[in-house]
């Protein structure tokens, strides 16, 4: 069972990132705040879910939330500044569109540049642990996929659909066939070493 919170009588929002990983597209993140007596128990890491899951739970979340708000960096950002810098700018965005000020983050992971003068806390595996950042990782991951498929309509032949970005085989082979596009993170290793040599 996930813990409500980690500090009582204290606003505390979650937040989580997706996207880090991928070669393509925007990285995203999510800032949550939940009332401390919110359960739900489906509720959990975004990865441990299915795609199923993840959709069903982000209306519940949106409607239970006391605030919650995304927040995305774009390719060419993520190329000028890296992606660790870029995922917490992602969160920053997030945080900063919250209609209620959070008093206390909690953030999935183990660093995290301060966001003004909030107090936070680096939780590793934090979405497996805290409902409010397992509601942040559902959000991020929702919002990136729907902007991933959007993408994919307008580049088929990279299957962002299935991939959403993420650097499997087929990607990484359609790299090769057609080239990159404006959404490819060009500072990333698009192709593995050994194919770059052909």
């Amino acid at each position: 069972m996930l813990l409500q919170y980690k500090n009582k009588n204290v606003v505390e929002a979650g937040c989580d990132e997706a996207g880090r990983g991928c070669l393509a597209g925007a990285v995203y993140a999510a800032a949550v705040i939940l009332p401390s007596d919110f359960t739900c128990e489906t509720l959990n890491d975004s990865k441990k879910l299915t795609e199923k899951q993840r959709y069903e739970l982000r209306p519940l979340i949106e409607k239970e939330a006391i605030a919650w708000a995304v927040g995305c960096v774009s390719p060419e950002e993520i190329d000028k500044i890296n992606i660790l810098n870029a995922s917490f700018l992602a969160m920053h965005r997030a945080i900063e569109q919250l209609s209620v000020r959070p008093e206390y983050l909690l953030i999935d992971g183990n660093r995290f540049k301060p966001y003004q003068n909030i107090p936070h806390s680096c939780e590793i595996k934090g979405d497996g642990r805290f409902l409010s950042i397992a509601a942040a990782s559902v959000l991020a991951k929702t919002y990136r996929d729907d902007y991933m498929n959007v993408l994919h309509e307008q580049y088929p032949q990279y299957n962002w659909d299935k991939n959403k970005g993420y650097p499997t085989k087929a990607h990484r082979t359609a790299i090769r066939e057609f080239g990159t596009t404006p959404y490819h993170r060009m500072t990333f290793q698009l192709l593995e070493r050994q194919l770059e040599l052909f």
